[in-house]
């Protein structure tokens, strides 16, 4: 009766091997939407059909505070991802989440996975590495800052379309002209902060904070309330009291403001790119975000945005070398180099670049590799080679409460920017006590 039981179930095995070999499914939580969000299911669709073993399944989870949130839930309840897409200014916290997270490095040597840390950008994998060079994250979506331009809007304006401002000294008179054809939004911008603060600092060579911006330790404190910071928040300001800068929102609100044609300057991510491809009915072009032109030194450098992924911790070995599989394929140069070109993000790994360069597709669509050009335009200093402030996502939303407070006049830029320094130590302090060094 057992042999004639167990004979069953292996015939069964045999005729029914999805039975026998259940592919482990692979939960990765991002938040991607639109055309961005097409894309990461595409890449997960085309890697599960290399191989029967995995099945990645991605999951948006909202923006990227509200993901981060609702992972650090699930892990203490036993059920988090096994990957979890995580934005640039939450890599200090989930550093400090030891026990949370498995290290990618790890996770490799683990799996026995192709990974040579230094195939990758170092402007990229350097964020997201130890002290000692050891990868935590997976580099996913890297992206930096960039200066888009309607290049219709322009011409009505009777501006030069091929000569777009590269200082904002020539950006606000340029706005104004704008304002003055009859354009109702002639600028508008994402991501405020990242932009107007994170980057602004690096592009001009002043620190965010001290050790330099947090990465050499957590006893750090903010600076983004120096003369600079006030004089270029202020200008901000009076184009909003003027009209030439609207305030579009806290994330990537500015983006369809642009793409739909309803203002004519916009600085925002170069991921932004993809949607404006799907959606802008007019002729644009991207370049270099505008710097001011007395600061000695300037431009500088940009530093990266968008996230990378993230390995949550408890998880079994199997799973672990489907995570790694994935990652190995990600990692690909053809992989590389279509993401890079549909999407506007960096490529993540040297080969990738250089077979993107090779094929003549910059030549064919200029400012494509923008985000490299700027994140690479001179080498990185101590002001601007990133920034791992802890509990950043709390930091990042008092920049912004207070910016808010400037763009509808409410606030001058000093006291809204003392403020922000004040109320942002706090936060540090906070991480610094949680995480003593």
């Amino acid at each position: 009766m057992r042999l004639n039981l167990k004979m069953t179930l292996i015939a069964t095995a045999l005729l029914c091997p999805s039975l026998a070999f259940a592919q482990t499914e692979i939960q990765m939580w991002h938040s991607m939407t639109g055309a961005l969000g097409d894309k990461v299911g595409e890449l997960a669709t085309k890697f599960n059909a290399t191989q029967k073993d995995y099945k990645v399944v991605p999951v948006f989870k909202g923006s990227y505070p509200e993901s981060m949130t609702a992972a650090i839930a699930a892990y203490r309840a036993g059920n988090a991802p096994h990957i979890l897409q995580v934005f640039e200014v939450g890599t200090a916290t989930m550093m400090a989440a030891k026990g949370a997270v498995k290290p990618v490095y790890q996770l490799m040597k683990d799996a026995d996975e192709p990974f040579d840390p230094k195939g990758y950008l170092p402007a990229v994998a350097g964020y997201y590495t130890d002290s000692k060079g050891n990868m935590l994250s997976f580099p996913f979506n890297s992206s930096s800052v960039a200066f888009y331009i309607n290049k219709d809007a322009f011409k009505k304006a009777g501006l030069d379309a091929g000569n777009p401002p590269r200082t904002w000294k020539e950006f606000v008179a340029t706005a104004d002209k704008l304002k003055a054809s009859g354009h109702a939004c002639p600028y508008t911008t994402s991501w405020p902060s990242w932009l107007h603060i994170e980057n602004f600092s690096a592009w001009h060579n002043v620190p965010i904070g001290t050790r330099e911006n947090g990465i050499g330790g957590v006893d750090t404190e903010f600076q983004i309330n120096s003369p600079l910071h006030v004089r270029h928040i202020t200008m901000l300001g009076d184009m909003a009291k003027k009209g030439t800068f609207t305030y579009a929102g806290r994330t990537t609100q500015g983006d369809s403001k642009f793409f739909s044609g309803e203002c004519a300057m916009f600085t925002g991510s170069t991921s932004a790119i993809a949607n404006i491809k799907r959606n802008a009915k007019f002729d644009w072009s991207i370049q270099f975000i505008p710097y001011h032109d007395d600061v000695k030194g300037a431009p500088q450098n940009t530093i990266i945005g968008g996230a990378s992924l993230w390995v949550m911790g408890g998880k079994t070995n199997n799973a672990y070398k489907g995570v790694a599989k994935y990652f190995a394929y990600l990692s690909k140069p053809d992989v590389q180099m279509e993401w890079h070109t549909s999407t506007g993000y960096v490529p993540i790994t040297l080969a990738a670049a250089e077979m993107t360069k090779k094929s003549g597709f910059y030549e064919k669509n200029p400012g494509m590799d923008i985000a490299t050009r700027s994140l690479t335009n001179k080498p990185a200093t101590g002001n601007s080679k990133g920034l791992r402030f802890g509990n950043f996502v709390q930091g990042r939303e008092i920049f912004e409460e207070e910016l808010e407070g400037v763009f509808a006049g409410k606030k001058d830029a000093k006291t809204a920017l003392d403020a922000a320094v004040k109320r942002g130590n706090e936060v540090l302090r906070k991480f610094q006590a949680a995480n003593k060094q």
